[in-house]
């Protein structure tokens, strides 16, 4: 979901540019969705997964973090 969001920032970015809008469009309800809606799958993975197997579980905890700071870190850079 965060590859997804990352694509929808990105594919705006190409297609409009980086402007400052006085709404939000479309493509930024879709990246806020795809950010929160990850939030579940994320916390049912650690709950499932932690207690199981902590050190592969907390690689792919972290694999998700860094997914997920990559189109933050594209929406904050462009100062959007």
């Amino acid at each position: 979901m965060s590859l997804v969001a990352l694509a929808v920032v990105l594919a705006h970015f190409a297609i409009f540019g980086i402007v400052h809008e006085s709404d939000e469009g479309a493509a930024a309800h879709i990246f806020q969705l795809l950010m929160a809606g990850q939030v579940p799958v994320v916390a049912f993975f650690a709950i499932s997964w932690l207690p199981r197997a902590p050190g592969p579980a907390l690689r792919i905890l972290a694999l998700q973090v860094g997914a997920a700071l990559a189109p933050l870190a594209a929406v904050f850079l462009s100062g959007s």
